[in-house]
């Protein structure tokens, strides 16, 4: 019973078994059939997708080559009523071109006509005139001058008489006329003739700032005189302060520098160094309205501005005491109102006697004589040659060229001979301080260089960088030695060579 119940057992689990094998060999073949059914509507469904895209991408291909066709077609359109338009010029061209081949050729036939028809008259004029002298037995010049002489002899003194009234008359009345002209244009014009000084006095509310102003050792004193190039003389004066240099830039830059320090109260030498150079530029600015007005006084606008500022300049410019400025503002009213009694060019002759001495603004920089360097400075910014013509001639060293020139020179002349216009001490003391400069300058090494004590001192301060104290020692030497070559002055100059090396580190 129970082997029997084991063997029904045993042939049930085997078929039990072998049905499980072919139920799952069937469901496997049911899922790959299903698998294979999708895999072919997917792939049917991509070529169909692929089919579609590939149409439309042939669809937008065509129509962007059925654009490119037309716009190719409107190109070659273009370009062939481009090349019949061109091909109309040419035409017309061609046929211009043998029109004034033609015009050419006629006034050439012309031409030799007229020659030969000239050639002509003169050969029958020649035969006349040969006829005339056979039958006279006197040639053309021969007969012209019996002619003359014969006049000449019958009214010699009565032709006398004229020519001799004819030049008593004018030269009386050429010299009226320069008398009443030059009267007229010196009584319309009255101005200044004030000398510039080369002393500065400054101001101060009380003499306890004199020490402060000096400061600890004299530091403060030498910072500005430094930092200016000016003397500063602190006296027993009450209440002033003398700032004194040969150079009027630079006494107002001290000038306007010092007053400010004064209002500040703080003064040291950094304070003073910044002081000084806030200073530079509100002079700077003072030069450009001195410029401008000057300008705008005379009446004269079209001009450069850069030569408006080497025109303010001349405002702190003497010559032989006489302000420059001052001295070009007049002589260009004068030659204006010269200019319109004489009939010349009244623009042409202001504005050359305005800029006449322009050079003299930047002499001190520039080798040369203030009229060379003026041409030069008007040549550079192509001002009209006529003004420069009128210019140049001031001091005679260029020919008379113009009206204009000879009215600018009388114009100079008339405002430099007014009386107190001019002092020939002054001028020649400022140029023996320019000399002074100059000399120490040229040195190789030299920062700053300034002739102070009336010109009995020039101090020069060196780059500590590129000199020892050994060679600020030799160029003083140096120096000394080319001064008393150069220069002519009295008494004897001091050279002071200053080397001073400054370290300075900042504490964050």
């Amino acid at each position: 019973m129970d082997l029997l119940t084991l063997i029904k057992a045993a042939v049930a689990l085997a078929a039990g078994v072998v049905g499980g094998y072919f139920l799952r060999q069937f469901i496997a073949q049911q899922r790959k059939d299903a698998l294979e059914l999708k895999s072919k509507q997917i792939l049917l469904d991509a070529k169909e997708s692929v089919q579609k895209i590939l149409d439309e991408a042939k669809a937008r291909a065509e129509k962007v080559l059925e654009g490119a066709k037309n716009e190719q077609k409107e190109r070659e359109r273009d370009l062939r009523k481009m090349e019949e338009r061109i091909a109309h010029k040419d035409e017309a061209l061609e046929k211009r071109s043998q029109d004034l081949d033609k015009e050419e050729n006629d006034i050439k036939v012309k031409i030799e006509k007229l020659r030969a028809m000239k050639e002509n008259f003169e050969k029958i004029d020649a035969e006349k005139r040969a006829e005339l002298e056979k039958v006279a037995h006197l040639s053309e010049e021969d007969a012209k001058n019996q002619l003359v002489q014969a006049v000449e002899k019958k009214h010699e003194s009565d032709i006398l008489a004229r020519i001799q009234k004819m030049e008593r008359f004018g030269m009386e009345e050429l010299e009226r006329k320069a008398r009443d002209i030059l009267a007229s244009t010196i009584q319309r014009l009255a101005s200044s003739t004030a000398s510039e000084v080369t002393v500065t006095s400054v101001n101060i509310p009380s003499d306890d700032l004199k020490g402060k102003i000096i400061g600890k050792e004299g530091r403060n004193i030498r910072a500005l005189e430094r930092a200016a190039g000016v003397e500063v003389i602190v006296d027993d004066t009450p209440g002033t302060i003398l700032i004194s240099s040969f150079d009027p830039v630079r006494r107002q830059i001290a000038r306007v520098a010092l007053e400010s320090l004064i209002l500040d109260g703080r003064i040291q030498p950094a304070k003073i160094e910044e002081t000084v150079e806030k200073a530079k530029v509100e002079i700077e600015k003072i030069i450009k309205d001195a410029g401008d007005k000057a300008i705008y006084e005379i009446g004269v606008f079209d001009v450069d501005p850069r030569l408006v500022m080497l025109l303010g300049r001349l405002k702190f410019r003497t010559s032989y005491g006489q302000n420059v400025l001052q001295h070009s503002i007049e002589m260009s009213r004068i030659s204006g109102m010269l200019a319109s009694e004489l009939g010349a060019d009244v623009t042409i002759a202001k504005k050359g006697a305005l800029l006449h001495d322009i050079g003299k603004a930047v002499d001190h920089e520039i080798q040369g004589t203030h009229v060379e360097i003026g041409r030069r400075i008007l040549q550079k910014f192509n001002v009209d040659v006529r003004i420069i013509q009128a210019m140049q001639s001031h001091h005679e060293e260029y020919p008379y060229e113009t009206l204009e020139s000879i009215i600018v020179q009388t114009a100079d002349a008339i405002s430099a001979s007014r009386p107190g216009a001019r002092r020939d001490s002054v001028e020649n003391y400022i140029k023996r301080l320019e000399d002074l400069e100059r000399i120490a300058t040229s040195f190789k090494g030299v920062e700053k260089a300034y002739a102070i004590q009336a010109g009995r001192e020039i101090r020069i301060f060196v780059s500590p960088e590129n000199l020892s104290d050994l060679e600020a020692k030799k160029m003083a030497r140096d120096i000394a030695d080319r001064v008393e070559n150069e220069l002519k002055y009295p008494g004897e100059i001091k050279v002071n060579v200053i080397r001073e090396m400054r370290a300075i580190e900042y504490a964050r």
